[in-house]
């Protein structure tokens, strides 16, 4: 079964309606965004976690001592790198993670091919930010992209309405979803549960 990540999480509220509802993981944000927050926040919402949930880190460009740091302390599960990181840096890292690359074209997808990493996030362009632009890319380019789709998270403008839809054509490791579950730019705990039950109820 396709597992859902609720990503840029801020308000233990929401953490509590992610988990109860089913979320596999949630996502907190350390790089820019409307939606970053310190590494004692995320220490205090990961206390709502349970173990079966993995919480993911979201750095753009981040130092080594940052990612190191925040993994530790948190603790995280996965370092997603959102940024320009190098292949050489990540494994250097040697810390599970998830790669995301923004889709344009076709050699955006191809270029996941030269990176090792335990996952491959394909994501829309981002606007202001990287990510959280909520809009979808041609989920089709990932059709022929080489990489195998128990390695593939899905990102980029997913919602209750279309997730569905994405999970049938994709077939993704993992689904992640921010700006679909939320109302005037905060998390929505109505959107959340029906953004979950879509991709977990589609699949029964």
């Amino acid at each position: 079964m396709t597992k859902v990540k609720i990503c840029g999480l801020m308000e233990s509220e929401h953490v509590r309606i992610a988990v109860d509802a089913g979320a596999d993981a949630i996502g907190f944000v350390f790089a820019p965004s409307s939606r970053r927050i310190t590494i004692n926040e995320a220490k205090e919402l990961a206390k709502y976690v349970p173990p079966q949930v993995m919480k993911i880190g979201v750095f753009v460009n981040a130092s080594r001592e940052e990612i190191e740091r925040t993994y530790k302390e948190v603790p995280l599960d996965f370092v997603q790198f959102h940024g320009e990181e190098s292949e050489e840096f990540i494994n250097s890292i040697q810390l599970p993670s998830i790669k995301v690359f923004s889709v344009h074209s076709e050699k955006d997808v191809q270029e996941a091919t030269s990176y090792t990493t335990d996952y491959y996030l394909f994501d829309a362009p981002g606007t202001v930010y990287k990510g959280g632009s909520g809009v979808t890319f041609d989920w089709k380019l990932l059709n022929d992209s080489g990489i195998a789709s128990n390695k593939i998270i899905l990102a980029g403008g997913l919602n209750a309405e279309n997730v569905e839809e994405a999970v049938r054509r994709v077939q993704p490791y993992m689904v992640d979803v921010s700006s679909g579950v939320e109302r005037n730019k905060r998390k929505d705990g109505s959107l959340i549960k029906a953004f979950i039950s879509a991709v977990k109820d589609g699949e029964r």
